[in-house]
């Protein structure tokens, strides 16, 4: 195995493909290609459409069967996401999502290893290649963190991405601060410069260290997570760093109803009027997740040129959605789309946003379904500034996904795009080809155990939620942290006399 090309299960010479449906790109946009074909050669794409004139390889005939350019996630899980315990435990700040005073005081501590890190970036990334994504800006959550993520962590993030073949921009997250509950139940915001100065500094170290490694696989972002725990002149500086390193960088804006509320007693504006005044925004800033700020503010996010990262079924599992897609797109508002957390289903994210954003719009039209698949390819292609990427045409990396239409669950396929918007999931995902290199064949990846890695990651995480009270306020007993939907009635064993 190569450790730094990423080739491994590239084929020799050109490779035809052919399905029931292809979903090629020509004036600006998807088209769709009944019987379509397409052909790769190496890490690119040689040709889309019908009768395809050269000689070829090797040809795979993929059935009923929708072949479609590979998904771009700009916010992918890369945790075991304990997001998902928020379900129907709320407030948050009561739940061991806001750290309790007497635990910061006692210093907060790492809840995972290296090797339990290290672990659940690959499970996390092997997951998003189950679900066609092929470019990922993965994201996790800092709560069980001592403070930052590390160097060493995203070293080791790297070499799974290359091993399995995910497409990735990595960056280690850092923080100038964060909030806590102090003992009368108020919250109040902390601010740690020098920690976050620190932050920024080795996320710069490991850009410049690891940008393009595995055969340009791995590229770099920097990730300063959310904005309300930020001061001007880091956040001025971060920007700089991006700029010079030509590398994304991705904030968490205008999420909750408690940034709001901070960010105006901190600054006395809002989240987007606040970016635009100290010079933060620009075309390769990534803004999830855009449900909490006025129009006002989104359109000064959309004058910029940065992108909203829509990622509606986390937000809405919070009560909240985009208002509204359609009428943003229209004003030029860039819009990807990101997965955020479990399941880490595109599909699934796709035909919530569009369900949610004719909600939001009231209107039974708008979005379209070809709204929702463009944010999840195109959108996030323009984001990072690759026209290479979220589509299928000559010269475009062969990302390539191939969805089954054959399932009998689906029922009955007259627009593949619509099933995709209705019946179908991320499970429909057969094969996934990145750069050229066939990375999950039949649904599965070759060397990468699902069932012994979900069983790993059931204990891990069953071993993170026990750890629960220690930075929970008041630190009641995991049972009433998290209850049971219903009463849970123990079983009992028969008595052997």
């Amino acid at each position: 195995m190569s450790n730094e090309t990423g080739t491994n299960n590239v084929a020799e010479g050109p490779v035809l493909l052919t399905a029931r449906w292809v979903i090629g790109h020509a004036d600006s946009r998807h088209v769709l290609y009944e019987n379509g074909e397409i052909v790769y050669e190496g890490s690119r794409i040689v040709f889309v459409g019908h009768h395809y004139p050269g000689p070829v390889k090797r040809r795979i005939d993929h059935g009923m069967a929708l072949i479609g350019p590979g998904f771009v996630d700009l916010d992918a899980l890369s945790d075991l996401d304990t997001g998902v315990l928020g379900l129907d435990h709320q407030p948050g700040w009561k739940k061991g999502r806001v750290w309790p005073r007497d635990y910061v005081n006692s210093g907060p501590v790492e809840m995972l290893d290296p090797d339990e890190l290290a672990f659940q970036k690959r499970y996390a990334f092997a997951q998003l290649i189950r679900n066609g994504i092929t470019t990922a800006l993965p994201i996790a959550s800092l709560f069980y963190r001592e403070w930052n993520e590390t160097t060493a962590e995203f070293v080791s993030a790297a070499e799974s991405a290359g091993e399995l073949g995910l497409r990735v921009y990595l960056g280690p997250a850092f923080r100038a601060g964060h909030s806590v509950v102090e003992d009368d139940g108020s919250i109040v915001v902390e601010i740690d410069e020098d920690r976050g100065a620190e932050g920024l500094e080795r996320a710069i170290g490991f850009c410049k260290e690891h940008e393009g490694r595995y055969g340009g696989l791995v590229r770099t972002m920097l990730a300063p997570d959310r904005i309300e725990f930020w001061t001007k002149d880091l956040l001025q500086l971060t920007a700089a760093a991006a700029r010079d390193l030509d590398v994304p960088v991705r904030l968490h804006c205008c999420q909750s109803e408690f940034e709001v509320q901070t960010m105006h007693k901190r600054f006395g504006t809002t989240s987007a009027r606040w970016l635009q005044s100290i010079g933060f925004l620009g075309d390769k800033v990534l803004l999830p997740h855009g449900t909490n700020a006025e129009r006002a503010d989104l359109d000064i996010i959309a004058g910029s040129g940065a992108t909203l990262v829509h990622c509606p079924i986390v937000m809405a599992r919070h009560g909240v959605a985009l208002d509204n897609f359609s009428d943003l797109r229209r004003a030029g508002l860039r819009i990807g789309m990101g997965t955020d957390t479990w399941p880490p289903d595109m599909v699934q994210n796709m035909q919530v946003g569009l369900m949610l954003g004719r909600v939001m719009s009231g209107d039974s039209a708008r979005p379209t379904s070809a709204d929702l698949y463009d944010a999840a390819t195109l959108g996030g292609a323009q984001a990072l500034g690759r026209g290479d990427l979220g589509r299928l045409q000559k010269g475009a990396a062969a990302d390539i996904v191939v969805f089954k239409l054959s399932g009998s669950r689906l029922g009955h396929v007259t627009d593949p795009i619509a099933c995709l918007m209705t019946s179908a999931s991320g499970r429909d995902v057969d094969t996934v080809i990145i750069d050229g290199r066939t990375v999950m064949q039949g649904g599965i990846i070759p060397g990468f155990d699902f069932e012994a890695a979900r069983q790993r990651a059931q204990t891990q995480f069953e071993r993170l939620v026990a750890r629960y009270p220690e930075r929970t306020w008041q630190h009641p007993p995991i049972e009433e942290i998290f209850p049971s939907t219903y009463p849970i009635i123990p079983s009992r064993k028969a008595r052997i006399s």
